[in-house]
């Protein structure tokens, strides 16, 4: 049915992926708007409803009511399904019911598959989206027991179970949603070993793309790995690395955050929130607390975000590589971009510059309208929710809870324009390319 009325609307892949993120999302705000989804039995009023479905299913993690104590169970049950159909795509997740029901994969359907994960090509599409299923169910399930495992040592065991399954598939898709309630996210485990491991490795696993969770799973046969792969692999440890060491270095004498603790726990707490900055949302140290230049460096870090065919959100690490990478080249005075004895095609280098300055131009945008519906709210408060936004983060300084309904309605577009937007420009930007059949003069201007 689905299929027959995409068809007869005439949407090709980019319009379907927006009309099918935004009818979940006016699902789950429905739900959350229904008497039984909270505690109290009013429901949350419809504003606060769009919110969070938006940011559930947008996998942000950003709230306006502290999902732990206003949920009820359905209601958390609720956004724990709208994040994991958000963090995967709605296409895989019918793909796995086609296949399930034995039912062909039609181009259209693969057109929309390659849409929704940011893939090259059709080629192999279906198979990828089989392995991103077996990925994801091993992976929240190795960390759910995990976390059941630790939180059965705080809580009885049917709700260390239910928390850890719960905090295992909200970090693996980078959402950030908790369940320890006023706020506190996962505070109570700074200093922890095994949740800080857990959750850091579900983040990333979830931040690098599964297409480079697929090309590491085959090394052991193919013992190759694509220029892609290595460029987010080797991204994404110098951005964790980076921002591990400069937050340590700049809070290691903040008494509100890592000062009091022993120096592993220093080392967790940054490591952390170097992590957790890379579009997953949940912290260990109060983000408000922390030091400005801290967090001038987690919102650099929320706006490169995560990897392309991933559940993060961001420029993606592949678009701040290449353009790193013309940087360096044009200081060494040579033309190519070259990674791993591999030279970058103009065309991606334009593309990067492209995403990176819509990403700008409308972060700049939301926080221009943010300082005037949140009038008297301190700016480097504002810039840090609107990042947060749109890269899909869900790290906030505290002022989201207490935005105006102007404020939350300016978000609700930016998560989705974040997590829908740039795959969306990526797509039209690749098919868009027309041959041309002349080329105009060359000119020269001066730069700098």
């Amino acid at each position: 049915m689905l299929r027959k009325w995409l068809a007869f609307l005439h949407l090709d892949p980019p319009k379907t992926l927006v009309l099918g993120f935004a009818l979940i999302i006016l699902s789950g705000a429905s739900l959350l708007h229904l008497p039984i989804a909270t505690n109290d039995g009013q429901g949350l009023v419809w504003i606060d409803a769009l919110f969070t479905a938006t940011s559930a299913t947008c996998v942000t993690g950003l709230v306006v009511v502290d999902t732990g104590t206003t949920f009820s169970t359905f209601g958390q049950l609720v956004v724990i399904s709208l994040i994991q159909i958000g963090g995967l795509g709605f296409m895989t997740f019918a793909t796995f019911f086609a296949l399930i029901l034995r039912k062909r994969i039609s181009l259209r359907e693969r057109l929309l598959l390659q849409e929704s994960l940011n893939h090259i090509s059709i080629e192999g599409i279906v198979r990828l989206a089989k392995m991103i299923l077996i990925f994801t169910a091993l992976i929240e399930c190795a960390g759910g027991i995990l976390l059941s495992i630790r939180f059965a040592f705080d809580m009885p065991l049917g709700k260390a179970v239910y928390y850890g399954f719960f905090h295992a598939i909200s970090n693996f898709n980078n959402a950030g949603f908790d369940l320890m309630g006023d706020f506190r996210s996962m505070t109570d485990y700074v200093a922890d070993p095994v949740v800080n491991l857990v959750i850091c490795s579900l983040i990333v696993m979830g931040g690098i793309g599964f297409i480079v969770m697929s090309e590491v799973y085959e090394y052991r046969h193919t013992k190759r790995l694509s220029l892609h792969t290595k460029v987010v692999l080797a991204t994404t440890a110098a951005l964790i690395a980076a921002g591990t060491i400069l937050i340590f270095i700049f809070e290691y004498h903040n008494p509100k955050t890592l000062q009091p603790l022993s120096f592993m726990g220093k080392f967790f707490g940054s490591l952390y929130q170097s992590v957790t900055a890379r579009t997953a949302g949940s912290n260990t140290i109060s983000i408000g607390d922390m030091e400005h230049s801290s967090l001038f460096i987690i919102i650099l870090l929320m706006f490169i975000g995560a990897s392309p065919g991933s559940t993060g959100g961001g420029i993606k690490t592949t678009t701040f590589a290449t353009l790193v990478g013309a940087v360096i080249a044009q200081a060494k005075g040579k033309e190519d971009v070259i990674f791993f004895r591999q030279r970058i095609v103009p065309q991606m280098i334009y593309k990067s510059l492209a995403v990176t300055m819509i990403a700008l131009s409308l972060l700049i945008a939301v926080t221009m309208i943010l300082t005037i519906t949140e009038q008297g709210a301190d700016f480097l408060m504002i810039l840090f929710e609107a990042t947060s936004a749109f890269a899909t983060t869900g790290l906030s300084m505290g002022l989201t809870p207490h935005l105006s309904s102007a404020g939350k309605a300016v978000l609700v577009l930016t998560m989705f324009a974040g997590r829908v937007g740039p795959l969306t420009i990526a797509y039209a930007l690749t098919l868009r390319k027309k041959k041309e059949y002349y080329r105009y003069p060359k000119g020269k201007i001066t730069i700098g």
